[in-house]
Parts: C-alpha cells; sequence; structure tokens
C-alpha cells in the first residue's frame, strides 16, 4: 500500500502531512450534469420549479459544499479557498444543464477534491430542486476536467474521449 498517500504501513488512514510542501497557485476544474426531461429544462429556466430558483440556489450550494469539503470527505485538509465560481449552463441536446466549478487557491494541497464536491452538491440540490416534477433525473458524467499546481503537475482531461 505504499503507493497511497493516506494509508499507513499497517493499512492505517491518516492525514498527509503538506506542511513541508510549498505553497504553489493550484487551481481545478470540474465538471458535471444533470439530464431531465424537457418539460422539467423548461419549466427550470423558466423559473416554474415550486420551491423558488434552481439555478441561483445550485450555483450557491456548489460554492458552499466546496468550503465545506474538509468536513464532509474525511482526510481532506481545510482549506483557505481564494475563489469559487459555480456556472450552470442548460443544454438542450441532453438535455439537462450542465455544471463547472472553478476553485482556486494559493497553499500546499490542491483542490480537486473541493471543485468534485461543488460539482456534485450543485447537481444534487438541482434534482433536489425539480424532483417534484422529475424523478427520472440522472445526474452522471462527475469528473476532474483540469489541475494546475504542485508536485504532480498539471492534468488535463481529453473532453474527447469518452
Amino acid at each position: 500500500m505504499s503507493g497511497l498517500t493516506h494509508i499507513g504501513a499497517t493499512g492505517e488512514a491518516h492525514m498527509v502531512d503538506v506542511g513541508t510542501k510549498d505553497e504553489t497557485q493550484r487551481v481545478a476544474l470540474a465538471k458535471g450534469h444533470v439530464r431531465m426531461e424537457p418539460a422539467t429544462l423548461d419549466a427550470i429556466l423558466a423559473g416554474n420549479a415550486k420551491k423558488g430558483d434552481v439555478l441561483g440556489t445550485a450555483r450557491i450550494a456548489g460554492i458552499m459544499a466546496a468550503k465545506k469539503t474538509s468536513e464532509l470527505i474525511p482526510l481532506c485538509h481545510p482549506l483557505l479557498l481564494t475563489r469559487i465560481t459555480v456556472e450552470i449552463e442548460p443544454d438542450h441536446a441532453l438535455p439537462g444543464l450542465r455544471v463547472a466549478a472553478e476553485v482556486r487557491l494559493k497553499g500546499q494541497t490542491g483542490v480537486e477534491m473541493e471543485a468534485l464536491t461543488a460539482v456534485s452538491v450543485a447537481c444534487l440540490t438541482i434534482y433536489d430542486m425539480a424532483k417534484a416534477l422529475d424523478k427520472a433525473m440522472i445526474i452522471g458524467d462527475v469528473r476532474l476536467v483540469e489541475k494546475s499546481g504542485g508536485k504532480s503537475g498539471d492534468f488535463r482531461r481529453d473532453e474527447q474521449k469518452p
């Protein structure tokens, strides 16, 4: 198990010590989507969901989730995030909503989990707020798209590959 940084020699979990790492600018971008019936998408975009503003609420939920990641995911470090953006765009071809979150900080550890958590919770919030219209919605394709900064270097997913 030596390749896993959060697992000790005898299998016990521990938080990695990042105290000796250099502070660098770190950025992560994650994406996902919520697929739904066209009528559900139309109702959300028209502002006709019974629970209120789906897009605004999901955006705030994603931002809040990024800030709370260390409380939700064991062994994640609490971080002083400097920027969180959550964008939600309609996609009539899906049909549904595409969610993207970008998280930034200058620090000693990455922000991939914060970006992924922001997307996941924004998608869950969309589902929660629109489930009265469409219980068959599907949350999918939550993934890290790119990250920069830190010892492991940059990563960029080839979005053309399945």
